[in-house]
């Protein structure tokens, strides 16, 4: 059996939604809880398929996992296996954080190469070299990073480019090191904020945090916490985008609105009217067509790659050209030949597009290849005519709880239909 989405075009969105716990952050703290014997609490956790796949791979190293609503509780024994090779490390990209925590608190791990989205390549050498510098060795064998250590030592480290994963793999190993290490060009996002707010919690000593210098004073244990992720500010923008491209008047809650910033600024030049509430959320209300930008996607606090699809999607509905330009990863632009299906007047060039918008696009079959990808197809859905269908609908699934039912509570018309074998149209 198959699942697609049957998007109808011509909605409005109008209303509410609030946005849960952040999919890029949930997975790492989920895996930070390695770090110390015991039970840690993460609450406001996304029901998101990734969470229950890393709590497999959580399980293959021998904690306990217990998920009950939004809230996930993680017993990790005295006694952890070395090993997460599990079938769930081939399903998501962030089951490769479980690297740092291993090594940190075993010295030793061997994890498995990991899975995910097909955005394009993202090699783990910063993640390798990182662990070098602490003094691990650190090699690829039979599929699976293979890092050992008779004992780690703070190093200076300087990142070749601010990677969010190995940001938070060498964050992960340095909090239990000897010694400072001092983490350079390391990433800003939010997210990493909210691991470095969880580690120091459980009684890490980090400094720096939101800033491109972390320094990591080790400590010789660390002790189980409870923590509440902060809202997925991808998740809302998503919905601010939904809101611009139907011309729409959308509030959303449970997020921090200056995590989005740039993303708000870019819809008031389009044409939005923006209203940001102290932290707590938004309202964009796009009353007539929205006007041509431009977009570029860097690393934060710039435009955020996981958002290329949703400027793309707007772009094909805006009144004149818009030049969207992808600095982070270069397969993100597949996004665009499901986007044409769809009638979008796009065409790329090495890692620049040229999107022309158009006042109304088409209904056509699409597939998903990524979360966001999937997401914005069901967004450009919404302002096509006819019946949109949105296929290979599990990487949604991966990334926004509830993301049907939020759609139709503003408005829109979108339903999840199971198909037998032989009527999936092959992508």
């Amino acid at each position: 059996m198959s699942e697609h989405f049957d998007v109808y075009g011509g909605a409005r969105l109008v209303g509410e939604v609030e946005v849960v716990g952040a999919k890029n952050s949930v997975l790492k703290l989920m895996a930070a809880a390695l770090l110390a014997e015991g039970t840690t609490t993460i609450s406001n956790c996304p029901r998101i398929l990734d969470v229950p796949l890393m709590a497999d791979v959580l399980r293959s190293v021998g904690c306990e996992v217990e998920m009950a609503d939004d809230v996930t509780r993680i017993t990790t024994p005295a006694e952890l296996s070395h090993r997460a090779d599990s079938a769930a490390m081939g399903k998501l990209r962030a089951s490769v954080c479980v690297l740092g925590p291993l090594v940190g608190r075993l010295k030793r791990a061997v994890v498995a190469l990991p899975g995910g989205d097909a955005i394009g390549s993202r090699p783990l050498d910063m993640h390798q070299n990182g662990l070098r510098k602490l003094g691990a060795t650190s090699t690829i064998e039979h599929g699976c990073v293979v890092a050992e250590a008779d004992g780690l030592h703070g190093a200076q480290i300087w990142l070749d480019f601010p990677s969010v994963g190995a940001t938070e793999n060498i964050l992960m190993a340095a909090v239990l090191a000897q010694g400072t290490t001092v983490i350079d060009n390391a990433a800003r996002e939010p997210e990493i904020i909210d691991l470095c707010t969880m580690l120091t919690e459980m009684g890490a000593r980090i400094e720096g945090a939101g800033t491109s210098t972390l320094t990591v004073e080790g400590v010789d244990a660390l002790h189980p916490t409870e923590h509440v992720v902060i809202g997925d500010r991808i998740v809302g923008a998503t919905w601010a985008f939904a809101a611009a491209m139907t011309q729409g008047d959308v509030t959303v809650t449970g997020v921090d609105a200056h995590h989005l910033d740039l993303v708000l600024e870019k819809l008031r030049l389009g044409g939005a009217d923006v209203t940001t509430f102290d932290g707590k959320g938004f309202r964009v209300v796009q009353s007539e067509r929205p006007r041509s930008v431009d977009f570029v996607t860097l690393p934060y606090p710039g435009f955020a790659t996981d958002l290329q699809p949703f400027a793309v999607a707007l772009s094909s509905v805006c009144d004149g050209t818009s030049m969207i330009t992808e600095n982070v990863y270069e397969a993100r632009f597949r996004f665009i030949e499901e986007m044409v299906r769809l009638g979008a007047d796009a065409r790329t060039d090495g890692h620049h597009a040229v999107v022309r918008g158009v006042e109304r696009l088409s209904s056509a079959p699409v597939w998903a290849s990524d979360i966001r990808a999937g997401a914005g197809l069901v967004l450009a859905g919404l302002c096509a005519e006819g019946v949109t269908e949105v296929w290979d609908v599990f990487h949604i699934d991966r990334g926004y709880p509830a993301f049907v039912e939020n759609l139709n509570r503003l408005g829109a018309r979108v339903e999840r239909v199971t198909a037998e074998p032989d009527r999936v149209v092959a992508g």
